[in-house]
């Protein structure tokens, strides 16, 4: 073993012993190790922040942005929503959320697909007395699973994608995963859906800030554009449109109550509607109504951030005991109200002549730099930071198309992969679904900052020999092996290694070594890189190895030791599906 291979090899296990020490940051370990290297000469200098020039994080930044993007669009509630009131029975709803966000991790990245159906999961199981905990790990192994199939559905095949490239001149292509992915796929599902059964973790997660600002019920304002088809139409038509959670109050002008049944609707007419305010922003997305409050429209978005945020007027308010007319809060402080919500009581007339009282929560819209010295002014107390969907512009279909023309032109060949993504994320941007503060926030900064730090080490090890050098042993221990144990070897490394490292983390050092291993033993490499990222992905035994079962954990309320419950029997049947496929599709004899 020479210097700089004993260098490199301190330097990447000082960087596990951090990971699994479990007092610093990821990033800042990745970073930490990042510095040693170059002050070593492991790392050539100007090699340091070679990691960041790297495809697979403009790939994965990229898909994230895309995912953030068609969670905004609510597309897929619109879809969804039939369905959802189906979904009474438990026993439905396992399947029907763990298969949705499989489906959607195939098309993005999973942790983005989790993360736009984990809200509507949590409401469904809250409408039907489920206990939000046996939804939300099924859900999340499932978004690990469905991130098999596809190139940008996980880290990992991303970095197993970029190791071949290396070491082939070739990276795996958009569906190269597919027929090991899918097959897991198959298997898992059922399990999920029968595991309910035998397999039952029921916390009580803690009551966030959130989650209690969830159920208030907030009073807003809706109009009839022009052109609308409720124009001519009977008021009853509209009112059939309402559901339990959003309650058409009265029609402005009209007497106080809800107008007749067949009172013809018109252009103009103002509508009051109570609800939650999520759920207010669904009712007039579906039936395309405006929100009278807002006075920022399209021309004046287009210049500067606008933010939709929520507070609560103070006792020594200047808004008290005055009407949002009088108060001119748009004229003298850019502020749009879109909606109020009061204790113990119904609004039933329209925003504008609605006296506001202290204690009153509001929901405001006005460009990013306007909000902090309105609210001081006029003494309204911000509420805690969460995502608002009233009085935010959807897209509807736009960002799934873009990733539709993305995942197309990866296929027919027309672009390289990080070109496509990369081309939808901006197209998003440029049609403003998202800001660009969104779109930063969207972005799992940590985990790039992770790979480009790793990445040049990773590489060290290999230009060193130290790769060729371990895998001298390995191959020694592989070698052998039939191939299906020697792929299952590599899956279970993979899996036992991710809890303590991270999925990310792991590809990066295990694969290259895996690859060193097949060279030696003059086997197809795909078949060893194909291993390590399944069992780089598939961690279901703890919440720390893969970002998916994170998420979850705290709305969950799961402790430590539940995931291995559900998650140890399908890592069983992960390796025993995958390792046939693996070798029937990649053929490790074929070298």
């Amino acid at each position: 073993m020479t210097l700089q291979q004993g260098l490199a090899f301190a330097l990447m296990a000082g960087a596990v012993a951090l990971f699994v020490w479990g007092k610093l940051r990821y990033d800042l370990v990745a970073l930490l190790v990042l510095v040693l290297g170059v002050l070593l000469g492991v790392i050539e200098s100007d090699r340091m922040f070679s990691g960041f020039a790297e495809d697979l994080i403009w790939i994965i930044a990229s898909v994230l942005v895309l995912s953030a993007a068609i969670g905004r669009s609510g597309l897929l509630e619109r879809v969804l929503r039939p369905v959802l009131g189906r979904l009474s029975d438990p026993r439905f709803q396992i399947p029907a959320f763990a298969g949705a966000v499989m489906f959607l991790s195939m098309l993005t990245k999973n942790i983005g697909a989790l993360a736009i159906l984990m809200p509507v999961a949590i409401q469904t199981a809250r409408k039907s007395g489920t206990p939000v905990s046996r939804l939300l790990m099924p859900m999340s192994f499932a978004s690990l699973l469905g991130g098999l199939v596809t190139l940008v559905g996980t880290s990992p095949n991303v970095i197993v994608s970029s190791v071949r490239e290396s070491m082939l001149g070739e990276p795996y292509q958009l569906f190269d995963f597919a027929p090991v992915g899918l097959g897991v796929c198959a298997a898992g599902f059922v399990f999920l859906a029968i595991a309910q059964f035998f397999v039952k973790i029921d916390r009580e997660p803690p009551v966030q800030v959130e989650a209690a600002l969830e159920g208030a019920r907030y009073t807003t304002e809706l109009s009839i554009p022009k052109d609308s088809e409720w124009i001519g139409k009977p008021f009853s038509e509209l009112d059939a449109l309402g559901t339990e959670d959003v309650d058409i109050v009265s029609i402005v002008g009209a007497k106080k109550g809800k107008p007749l049944a067949d009172k013809l609707l018109v252009e103009g007419d103002h509508i009051i509607v109570e609800g939650e305010q999520a759920e207010l922003e669904k009712f007039a997305a579906t039936a395309k109504l405006s929100l009278t409050g807002e006075r920022h429209r399209e021309e004046k978005e287009a210049g500067a951030e606008v933010k939709v945020t929520e507070g609560v007027i103070g006792r020594d308010s200047r808004l008290t005991g005055r009407t949002v007319a009088q108060s001119r809060l748009y004229e003298q402080y850019g502020l749009s109200l879109l909606a109020v919500s009061r204790e113990g009581g119904q609004l039933n007339s329209e925003l504008r002549s609605i006296r506001l009282r202290p204690g009153d929560v509001v929901i405001f819209k006005a460009e990013e730099g306007d909000i902090g010295e309105a609210f001081a002014d006029l003494r309204i107390l911000p509420l805690s930071e969460r995502q608002m969907a009233l009085g935010v512009k959807r897209f509807g279909y736009a960002p799934v198309l873009l990733l539709v023309a993305a995942i197309v032109a990866i296929a027919a060949g027309w672009l390289p992969i990080h070109v496509a993504f990369a081309a939808a994320a901006v197209g998003v941007l440029m049609l403003r679904v998202m800001s660009m503060a969104e779109a930063y926030r969207a972005i799992d900064g940590s985990l790039l900052v992770l790979l480009a730090a790793l990445i040049p080490l990773s590489e060290s090890i290999e230009r060193t020999g130290g790769a060729a050098l371990i895998a001298g042993p390995l191959a020694d221990f592989l070698g052998p092996l039939p191939p299906y144990l020697a792929v299952a070897s590599l899956i279970i490394v993979g899996m036992a290694v991710t809890p303590f490292l991270n999925n990310a983390a792991t590809v990066l050092i295990v694969a290259p070594i895996a690859a060193a291993v097949a060279t030696q033993l003059n086997v197809n490499p795909d078949a060893y890189l194909m291993a390590v990222a399944v069992g780089a992905a598939c961690d279901f035994l703890t919440p720390i190895g893969h970002q998916c079962n994170t998420l979850v954990m705290g709305p969950g309320g799961y402790k430590f030791g539940d995931y291995w419950r559900l998650g140890l029997p399908l890592s069983f049947i992960v390796v025993a599906v995958a390792t046939p496929l693996i070798v029937m599709v990649w053929s490790p004899a074929i070298g």
